[in-house]
This record gives structure tokens, sequence and C-alpha cells, in this order.
């Protein structure tokens, strides 16, 4: 079991202070020695929440290790966590937890606190780890005064990669302080297009939608020739750090939606399980992969429609209806966790939709509950690393000028026709918020948020520079708003739209990492039916000129034509993510 600790808090707009640091291995005194320090403070007027995470670049630290340094102001520290932490005067002292004496060579910790102050919230200038001064650098072991009996072997002509992961130990945040891994078949089309090259070397998950993606689908238009060995095999090539894979293939999957209806029928549990999951479990636990985190986000658009899509809702559908009755979705994610899970070095993320899907009271509450009860069906809600919001989604990591707190002539933004009394009206916020309500009905304290932003830019001419003068609720918040959408729940490959915030570690708090789980000029699916045989039907949501429905207001769709199938190379809506993009490529 995962010993729980308590997120370690970032923000975007962070001080940052990054320096190196000594580090002091017990068991040696001549030991090599090197540290680096990310050292982050998200401030209020009197107050402020700090995060400090701690990366060994020197040999092992077995004996405890002890992290020190001075405030040059008078900031007092109130409450801390995943640390033991004392204060005397300026200085201050942070001890590891119980639980974890070990700091591995590249291993990482994490760890935050409360903090009072006035005047000036000056970052520490220094740290010390052991009583060894930051350095910056590493420092070589202490020759042996004898030499070697032996003349040492001649070194490889490539130098190894040490991997930022020590096998059978999980991390905190298992994108922070590594390398993503880069899928070449997504480069090469990435690169297929202009300009393409710019964002071609950007990490994106590898996406197992049916049983023969597993070991790759030389024949598919919508899958690589790669299967999941194939790009773990890669990716410890690469050096890489982290892989993402989305396990995605659910009887009965995506109830709501044709364009990513799957191979699976509604009674298929038991071939999910067996055809599917094993397998992937038990190339992902081979030996040689160790050193590698593997993140797995686990089957997108799936709990949350068991709450939203079934009788009595305005996009009610049958075989959510059969969904929900044979616990098909909740035993089967379930099962994928616990087996996922159980490995030492797989990170699970499951999906929890968007803001504006589930960021109504009605809605919000009851998708959590479902959520506890596939963690549960797993055996150990530690199963669960955290949760992924906004998956293939274009809703607006922030908007600045459309907020539910902002009025208009005495009413609420949420007032709005594009609002519609939704309690969020961006990512970040809604993200933030349903981590906090998931911890408190029962999930770690530690678990971290994903959002995915390879979609969500909203960059170009369009943009909004400013709020709008209207005193009009519905004209304010349309010349206001970032997200360009024609309506909130416009999900198919959204006319306008453009790349969004590159994938960063730790950028806000609660926040695990900002990652492209859809890989940037994949189709969402087609825009008029095309046959083939992945099981993937043709959705009128994902045509450009259908009026809607009573999910998305009865409005136009906002998709761009001539769309291949879901998962499938688009180079049109590459290109226009591209020139959107937010901020802006160079």
């Amino acid at each position: 079991m995962r010993p729980v600790l308590i997120r370690g808090l970032t923000a975007a707009a962070a001080v940052s202070l990054v320096s190196g640091l000594g580090v002091f291995a017990a068991t040696s005194a001549s030991a090599a020695a090197g540290c680096r320090v990310d050292y982050s403070a998200n401030s209020w007027s009197t107050g402020f929440t700090g995060s400090v995470s701690v990366t060994n670049l020197g040999d092992p630290i077995s004996g405890g290790w002890r992290l020190t340094w001075a405030f040059p102001g008078n900031q007092q520290i109130s409450q801390g966590w995943s640390a033991t932490i004392t204060q005397s005067g300026q200085n201050v002292t942070a001890a590891n937890p119980s639980w974890s004496p070990s700091l591995p060579t590249n291993g990482n910790v994490t760890f935050g606190f409360n903090a009072s102050y006035s005047g000036t919230n000056t970052a520490p200038a220094t740290f010390s780890l052991n009583g060894t001064a930051c350095t910056g650098a590493t420092t070589p072991s202490t020759p042996p005064t004898t030499p070697p009996t032996t003349p040492p072997t001649t070194p490889p002509t490539t130098p190894p990669t040490t991997p930022p992961t020590t096998p059978g130990v999980k991390v905190d945040n298992p994108y922070a302080g590594a390398r993503g891994y880069v899928n070449p078949e997504w480069k090469a089309k990435a690169e297929s297009v202009a300009g393409g090259s710019r964002i071609s070397n950007t990490p994106t998950a590898v996406w197992i939608d049916r049983i023969a993606a597993i070991n790759g689908t030389a024949d598919s238009s919508s899958n690589g020739a790669m299967g999941v060995r194939d790009h773990l095999d890669e990716a410890v090539e690469q050096g890489a750090g982290y892989i993402q894979f989305v396990i995605y293939n659910l009887p009965g999957r995506d109830c709501a939606a044709l364009a990513s209806n799957g191979e699976l029928g509604p009674n298929d549990l038991p071939k999910y399980k067996t055809d599917y999951i094993d397998p992937i479990a038990a190339i992902q636990a081979d030996a040689k992969y160790a050193g590698l985190r593997i993140v797995n986000i686990v089957e997108i658009d799936s709990l949350p429609n068991l709450i939203t899509n079934t009788s009595g809702q305005a996009g009610g559908t049958a075989t959510c209806d059969t969904m929900k009755a044979n616990g098909g979705y909740v035993q089967g994610i379930g099962y994928a966790l616990n087996k996922l899970g159980a490995l030492s070095n797989t990170y699970n993320y499951v999906d929890a939709a968007h803001h504006g899907w589930i960021g109504w009271d009605s809605n919000f509450g009851p998708t959590a509950d479902i959520m506890l009860e596939a963690a549960r069906a797993s055996g150990n809600v530690s199963n669960v690393t955290g949760f992924i919001t906004n998956t293939a989604n274009y809703s607006a990591l922030r908007e600045p000028f459309v907020q539910p707190t902002t009025t208009v002539g005495g009413q609420s933004v949420r007032q709005s026709k594009w609002v519609d009394w939704n309690q969020y009206t961006d990512e970040l916020s809604f993200a933030q918020a349903f981590r906090q309500k998931l911890v408190s009905i029962g999930f770690n304290a530690n678990i971290g948020m994903l959002i995915d932003t390879s979609r969500n830019g909203w960059g170009g001419s369009a943009r909004p520079t400013a709020a709008s003068t209207s005193t009009n609720i519905d004209t304010f918040v349309n010349q206001s708003r970032v997200d360009r959408r024609i309506h909130a729940g416009n999900w198919c490959n959204q006319d306008g739209a453009g790349l969004g915030e590159r994938p960063t570690a730790a950028p806000a708090s609660g926040i695990d990492a900002y990652v492209w789980v859809k890989p940037p000029g994949e189709s969402d699916g087609s825009s008029s039916l095309i046959p083939n045989d992945e099981g993937k039907g043709f959705d009128r949501m994902c045509d450009p000129t259908y009026t809607g429905n009573a999910r998305n207001g009865n409005s136009l769709t906002g998709s761009l034509p001539n769309a291949p199938i879901s998962g499938a190379f688009f180079p049109a809506q590459l290109t226009q993510l591209m020139n959107n993009a937010y901020p802006a490529l160079s």
C-alpha cells in the first residue's frame, strides 16, 4: 500500500527558486553529492503556501535526510506536510517522515507548508541537505587511496541512462523531475505538417483503444504499428522518465457518443478483463520496464456518463442505462485499477470529465461518489494516484474575465446562457475543487490532478484581451470568454481551437501536471459516416451541419468538416491548432 502523503502545493504564478544542494550520504563521508531544489510560494496578503521539491543527484541517502534553510524575512510556518518541519527564528529544518528515510539517486521528495508573513515574501537564497551546503553540481567521490587490483573495464561508447524511478518505490508525482516519452509515430505525423517540428518532441499519450492495439495494428487508420511493448522498449531507449497510456476499451464504451463506441458489447466484461486488461498488465509488469514511471489514464468518458446520460437526463441513452444497471463500468474500472495499480511503477489516473459536463451541483457530488465506488471495487482506493479532467476536450484552462463571481448590471455571469448556472467557468478551478471533493469523501489526501491542455489554448485573433464593456450579461460573456465554442457541450473537432499549455509538472496547487493526452491532430470522430472495422460509429455531433440536441442546447456543433474516424490523423486540424496556440508557438 502506498503511504498517504499530503500533496505539496505550487502555483502557476509562484515565485520559483532553483538551486543545487550538496548531499551528504550517511553511509560514507566520501560519497558523491549533488541535489536540486525547487521552491515556490503561492502568496496572498498575509500568508502563503510553500512547496519544496528535492531531487537527489548524488549517491543514495539511506539514513534519513534533513533540509535546512533560513528565511530572509519574518516568514513563520504554521503547518507542514510530508516532512517534519521545525522553525527557530528564521532558521527552518525539514526532516524526512518516519516512513521515508531514504532518498535514492535521482529520487525526488516533495513537501509543503502554510506560513504567514508581512512585507515582502522573499524566497530563501540557499539550502543545505544533511549539513552540506548547496553547490549546484555533483561533487565526485574521494578516490580510494589504494589503486584497484584489477584494471577498469573499457567504458561503454554510449553512457547509460539512469532512470528517475527506483524500482519498487512509487513517487508522489510521477511527472516531477522526469522527461516524458515522445511517441515516434505521432512525431512523424506531426512533422508531416508544415511547422509541426515545433511540437513534435512533446510527450503525448499512447491510446490503447482496442485489443488489437496491444500488439500493434499496422493496418489500422487510427492505431499505429507499434504495440504496448514496442512503446515501452522505445521509452527505455529514449531514456524517458515516464510514459502515458490511455486504457480505453470498456464494454459498452462511451454509451452516449457513437463516434467513440468500442469493440466490446455491454456484456463483454469477462473479455475486457482476460483479453484486454490482463495482457496490458502483464507487459507493464516486465522487469525491464521497472525504471519507467508508467502512467495509465483509465477509461475516459465512462463513469460521468452514468450520472448525466441515463434515463431522466436530457442526454439519456438506453446503453448508458444498461451499463449503469449491469455494473460493467464500475466493475471494469475497478478491475483495471486493481491489476495495474498492483505494479510498483504504475500510476493510475481516472477520467473525471470536465467543468462543462459535471460542474453543476447536481452532477458534481454524484460523479465523485461513483468514482469512489469504482476505486473501492478495485480493493483499495490507493490504486488511484489521481484524476484527469478535460481529456480530449476543449474547456479553457483559465477564464480571466469570466468567473462565477463576476457580475454585470447586477447579474451574475452564472445567469448567462453560456455558463447556464454552472459553478465553474474554467478547468483549473474545477479540477482543484473536484480534487478537494474527492479527498473529502474518502480518497487519499495525496491524490493529484492532471489537466489535458492539448487543445484548449484558444489563441489567435479571436482570443479576447480584455473584458467586454457590454452591460448585457450574454453579450458580456460571449465577448469576454476565452473558450470560443458555440456551446460548452460541443466536443468534436472544434473549429477555432488551439494548442494549450505545454506539458508541465506541478504547475498549480493540487495539479500533478498539464499533459497532452489527446495527441494534437488526431480526430475526435468522422464528419460523416465512414465504415470501419474498429467499432467506431458516426455521431452527428461531429457533423458541422447538425443543429444539435438537448445536450448542447440545440446548437450547431462547431465541428470541422472532412474529419476522419476517431483517432485517425487529421492534418487540417493540427494546422489550425498550431495557428491558434496559446501560448503561441515560436
